[in-house]
């Protein structure tokens, strides 16, 4: 029970497990169309697919945050990754559109479990000043899982079927859900070094956790969180059918293009905006939050471009830059929840912070995209409001800098 913790060796197993999360939730948009035309369905019901996902995941973070800050983490990552594997693998045998709701609900559910107890792992082998880069790194996982997931759904759903993209997407999870296990579980705050203080050996209550909101920084990076989610979450469930639909790309051209976006805007973006925001940090107490502001701040009027441009090339290229500069605020948005709570609540604020970002932002924004698209006979004009979810976000972000600028520091900072 006491031997070490190779912190770098945790992190690389945590973040390849991260890449087959994203892969496995990928999938889906990526082969929409045939499952739609496979099932007769209208756009409604196929943005229902995602916040069928949307509903296991977030509606069981709370649950497992709230476990994660009072037992032993490994089981319940463990269990998450068998469950959303195997939901996924069982997708390809789906036989009509309510089988693919009950077991997208599964996926999500498998998910809230890793999703939200492995920064909480990570946060307590990596002190302070290291914190944001481990994240970073771990999170880098999202655009290379998504991008893979998008190639591999892209190209199995036009060579074989959509069927075999989901079967073969589960396998890998099943043989690797219970690679964590070997590791020893860290305590509370170890790598700060006040593990056996009593603020790390508190077990939370459910008041606690929601207190959470009476911490202005914690209400305002969630809320910008929320903004910038009901924006992203559209756009990569709608996003590969607008560029088919409406400027007549293939699926395997649309699918290669979102594919090339998410591996190098996702690694560029991810990696500059982590990595910078740590440098920008060390030198004011806002580094982080002025990150949060750039990213989202650049990428609302390159959103609208995507909509209001006539031709391929140039939605593309907006479509391309919007996504490098969202892909910015990926570390360091997450760094933020965990550092501005107590330090026995870290599991329970990203657990809430999931909560909140998907209860309110890709929970219903694919749904709601699709239903305008029903409604006004075009995709296009459906996506068109989404800019003005990534401007509110810019507001809320903005007034975290304005925050942590005027208190010169992060206040319960671990």
């Amino acid at each position: 029970m006491n031997r070490a913790i190779r912190p770098g060796v945790l992190l690389a197993v945590l973040t390849g497990l991260n890449l087959f999360n994203y892969f496995d939730r990928f999938i889906l948009a990526s082969v929409l169309e045939n499952i739609k035309g496979d099932f007769h369905l209208s756009d409604a019901q196929a943005g229902s697919l995602s916040t069928a996902f949307m509903l296991g995941y977030f509606v069981t973070c709370p649950f497992f945050g709230y476990l994660g800050d009072r037992m032993s983490r490994k089981g319940l990552i463990a269990g998450g990754i068998f469950v959303w594997s195997l939901a996924t693998f069982l997708t390809g045998f789906a036989t009509d559109y309510w089988h693919l709701i009950v077991y997208r609900v599964l996926v999500g559910v498998g998910e809230a479990s890793y999703a939200t107890l492995s920064p909480s792992l990570i946060s307590d082998v990596f002190p302070k000043a290291k914190r944001n880069n481990a994240l970073t790194i771990f999170y880098v996982a999202i655009p290379l899982g998504a991008a893979f997931g998008t190639l591999f759904g892209s190209w199995i759903g036009s060579t074989q079927s959509w069927h075999r993209a989901f079967i073969y997407a589960g396998l890998p999870g099943l043989l690797l859900a219970f690679s964590l296990l070997p590791f020893r579980e860290p305590r509370r705050g170890e790598a700060d070094g006040e593990a056996d203080s009593a603020v790390f050996k508190t077990k939370p209550r459910v008041r606690d956790v929601i207190g959470l909101f009476r911490i202005p920084e914690f209400s305002l990076v969630v809320w910008g969180y929320v903004a910038y989610t009901f924006a992203m979450g559209a756009y990569q469930h709608w996003g590969q059918a607008f560029l088919m639909r409406i400027h007549g790309l293939s699926q395997g051209v649309s699918g290669n293009f979102f594919g090339g976006v998410m591996v190098v805007g996702g690694l560029l973006g991810t990696f500059l905006g982590g990595f910078t925001a740590t440098v920008w940090q060390r030198k004011k107490p806002w580094g982080y939050a002025a990150m949060l502001a750039l990213a989202i701040g650049a990428a609302a009027p390159l959103a609208y471009l995507v909509t209001a441009l006539p031709a391929a090339s140039g939605v593309m290229l907006s479509m391309a830059l919007a996504m490098l500069f969202l892909f910015l605020a990926t570390g360091p948005v997450n760094t933020v929840i965990l550092e501005v709570v107590p330090a026995n609540l870290r599991a329970s604020a990203m657990a809430m912070s999931i909560f909140m970002i998907h209860a309110f932002g890709d929970l219903w924004s694919p749904l709601i995209v699709g239903k305008l698209s029903d409604r006004w006979g075009h995709i296009g004009e459906a996506l068109s409001i989404l800019p003005w979810a990534l401007a509110v976000g810019a507001v809320l972000w903005l007034g975290l800098v304005w925050r942590q600028a005027r208190s010169r520091r992060l206040p319960n900072a671990a």
